[in-house]
């Protein structure tokens, strides 16, 4: 199953850098403009000028926000700013975060390189669909710094609790680096060089399979980029790093694991009309219109309780502006199967399949390929941006939603299917920065 080894991690360095908050960032993936801008003037070792950088207007072939990153790279290598670390090592990398509620969670995870495999060997399984445009975004990028910058966030089964054991007798000594990232997340990592110790890690992942839970697009460019130089290099070794990509690897089980939804806000719908929606909706779904309480908690906060109090049923939040939101709650899973005979129950019982198979598609017309350009549709994890957007005009309605669970994500993977896009937002980000990956 999965083959993972130990590396020369890049990293920054410490006497060098003395605050790592300066110059780390979460996955490009989720870095707003506004937000580039800032990291851009965090720091002049700034990671973003790496993983996310500028675009100018003179930009071409020979000088764009790719070959700048590869020359920043190569800069702060030769200049000593990032240093490989003496011998290969493998990483215990921990996040201690507080949610909203007020509880404070710890996710603990190893980072590690992992054999590249196709998906159609069963090892690493994704779940989530992907666009060409990230794909080719990090391809160029790759192209020309040979490096993983960001790790994969991959997810596996430990019954035994092998791992865990080991993970968490490893985390009881004091971490080799320890800060305050700039969302306010402690960042702990320990570097693992005892060639026993990363042995006996190696051993327990080989009956392993991985599941993808953030980072398709880079893990999808890993393989392809491999390939190409497999073309390019006949005489190829399968020891070469290339063969690899950087991955943390967090048990499925972890009590630290958060996944956020993804609500859904819909725009520029020729002829929308609420009444109308609602009477089509009544075919599958029973409607509970409920007013806003004015007094007490913000509209958003009230259609989250409403639908955590209702987990165990297919419910949707339906948001069109007014002072008032829509519960709808789905009547009969067996209309998924009329409907997606060719789909798996593991696919079929998503709440976003449900959700854009019966509602965004069936009614409001919003096929995969309008869903993929975000023709007539946006997504948020933010359930207040979902019913603002929709309060101040600029958009239609809302659809707000629970949250994906851990094994509906394993269950899809084994399946050999993958959800719509936007089905799962894990929290914390993996941050950038704090170890690279350069193989060549």
């Amino acid at each position: 199953m999965a083959h993972i080894i130990p590396f020369k991690g890049l990293r920054y360095n410490n006497e060098m850098i003395k605050d790592l908050s300066l110059v780390t960032t979460p996955p490009y993936d989720v870095i707003s403009p506004s937000a580039q801008e800032n990291y851009y003037n965090m720091h002049p070792n700034n990671v973003i000028r790496l993983e996310l950088g500028k675009e100018y207007a003179g930009d071409g072939q020979d000088n764009n926000k790719y070959t700048r990153a590869a020359s920043y790279l190569n800069e702060w290598i030769a200049s000593g700013i990032l240093t490989f670390e003496a011998s290969p090592a493998l990483y215990l990398y921990e996040q201690v975060f507080t949610l909203k509620n007020g509880v404070i969670k710890s996710c603990k995870g190893i980072v590690a390189l992992v054999e590249l495999e196709e998906f159609s060997k069963g090892v690493i399984l994704p779940h989530e669909e992907t666009l060409s445009k990230a794909k080719t975004d990090r391809f160029n990028l790759m192209s020309t710094t040979y490096s993983n910058f960001s790790q994969i966030f991959s997810l596996y089964m430990d019954a035994e609790k092998k791992v865990t054991g080991l993970i968490n007798r490893l985390s009881e000594e004091p971490p080799h680096i320890s800060f305050k990232s700039a969302d306010n997340i402690i960042q702990n990592l320990w570097i693992i060089t005892n060639e026993s110790v990363i042995a006996e890690i190696q051993e327990y992942f080989k009956d392993k399979q991985l599941f993808i839970a953030d980072g398709h697009h880079r893990y999808e460019t890993a393989l392809n980029f491999r390939n190409k130089l497999r073309e390019e290099n006949p005489q190829y070794s399968k020891d070469d790093l290339f063969n690899y990509v950087m991955m943390m690897l967090v048990e499925m089980d972890d009590p630290g694991l958060v996944v956020f939804p993804t609500h859904r806000v819909v725009k520029d719908l020729e002829k929308f009309d609420e009444q109308v929606l609602i009477d089509q909706l009544k075919e599958n779904f029973d409607v509970e219109r409920i007013a806003q309480d004015h007094g007490t908690k913000e509209l958003n906060i009230l259609i989250e309780e409403e639908l955590n109090a209702r987990s165990n049923d297919k419910v949707f939040g339906l948001y069109t502006g007014k002072d008032y939101y829509y519960i709808l709650t789905l009547k009969n899973i067996d209309v998924m199967a009329e409907m997606l005979p060719n789909k798996s129950a593991a696919y079929r019982n998503l709440d976003v399949s449900i959700l854009h198979t019966l509602i965004l598609d069936r009614i409001l017309g919003i096929d995969a390929e309008n869903m993929a350009n975000q023709k007539n549709l946006t997504y948020t994890r933010d359930s207040l941006e979902a019913v603002e957007w929709v309060r101040s005009g600029g958009f239609q309605c809302s659809f707000l939603l629970n949250a994906t669970k851990v094994h509906e994500i394993k269950d899809v993977s084994l399946a050999k299917e993958k959800m719509p896009q936007k089905s799962t937002y894990f929290y914390p980000k993996v941050i950038t920065g704090l170890v690279m990956n350069k193989f060549k």
